[in-house]
């Protein structure tokens, strides 16, 4: 937000069009909190963060939201309910290893779930798990078509800030303290012994710093970040409550990543914030219809019309 704020000042320009997706829609409330007078009008989609409390709040419905989705897939491709639990059988029996050399464990491959938050790459996990096993004279082992694939899946060797900073962005004046990791002792459902996997969202646990070898330099940091007590706060919810800027927000009523119910407390705290909220999308919207929700949204903050449920 500041960084933002600063170059449009340097650029010598008036207050600016923001859109910010997922974790860009929580920089907006940054922005609309601290510097509104950079902001001309906002778009939101699938990022309106919870302004007060703390982080285990997002987890908690995090989790249940992530159980929902599972439910949902396995429905679809009944099929792979089994697959799923014999890839966890055969975690625990036989080493395998990914591209990158480290022994694949069932905790990891749960982290397969990351396809579960989008509309479309939802069939791509049933694609994934198709081409799951091989048979050798050993007996069946895991491809290496479906080791590469899924390596690339759970690494964060392209974004490991991803990994490193993910808590931190809805800490507020107090530490995460593992947040993700300590709710999960509350959802059994997800454990990697659990009686049928379910397979997780994007939460970050403190064993990516110990599995991913991307993540382990960083292992010492992540705790240090997880353990950090004086974050500022992130919004000023009083300065949101007679916000002038219009705003528009998709919220997504199934989004597995930013909870419909938190979002709309969040929308329900800003003086002028107008919802669309739909069934249609899923946390990856924009990557389905980017244009035609770009469209609408704007179509609101500038006629000053609510976009309605669908």
């Amino acid at each position: 937000m500041a960084d933002a704020e600063l170059i449009r000042r340097m650029l010598g320009s008036g207050p600016w069009t923001v859109f910010g997706q997922s974790y860009g829609g929580f920089c907006t409330l940054s922005y609309l909190s601290f510097a509104p007078e950079g902001i001309r009008e906002a778009l939101v989609t699938g990022g309106l963060a919870p302004l007060t409390g703390h982080p285990d709040r997002v987890y908690e419905a995090t989790f249940g939201r992530v159980e929902t989705r599972n439910a949902e897939y396995f429905a679809r491709y009944p099929q792979d309910r089994a697959v799923v639990n014999r890839i966890a059988q055969h975690l625990q029996d036989v080493h395998e290893h990914l591209p990158t050399g480290e022994r694949l464990t069932v905790r990891r491959f749960q982290m397969a779930g990351s396809f579960l938050g989008g509309n479309t790459r939802i069939d791509a996990l049933h694609y994934l798990l198709e081409d799951a096993f091989v048979p050798t004279a050993e007996g069946d082992r895991l491809s290496d078509t479906f080791l590469e694939q899924l390596g690339h899946l759970v690494s964060r060797a392209s974004n490991p800030l991803y990994a490193l900073m993910h808590e931190s962005i809805y800490a507020q004046r107090e530490a995460s303290a593992w947040s993700a990791w300590r709710v999960l002792e509350r959802w059994p459902q997800f454990l990697p012994k659990a009686e049928d996997l379910l397979l997780t969202g994007e939460m970050v646990y403190p064993w990516y710093f110990e599995e991913d070898p991307a993540l382990v330099p960083l292992a010492e940091v992540a705790g240090l970040l997880a353990a950090k007590q004086d974050w500022p706060a992130l919004y000023d919810p009083d300065r949101l409550a007679v916000n002038q800027v219009p705003v528009a927000a998709a919220v997504y009523r199934d989004d597995i990543y930013v909870d419909r119910e938190l979002s709309l407390e969040t929308a329900a705290r800003f003086r002028d914030l107008q919802v669309w909220e739909t069934a249609d999308f899923h946390h990856d919207g924009i990557s389905d219809d980017g244009e035609a929700i770009f469209r609408r949204l704007l179509a609101m903050v500038r006629s000053g019309t609510s976009g309605g449920r669908v």
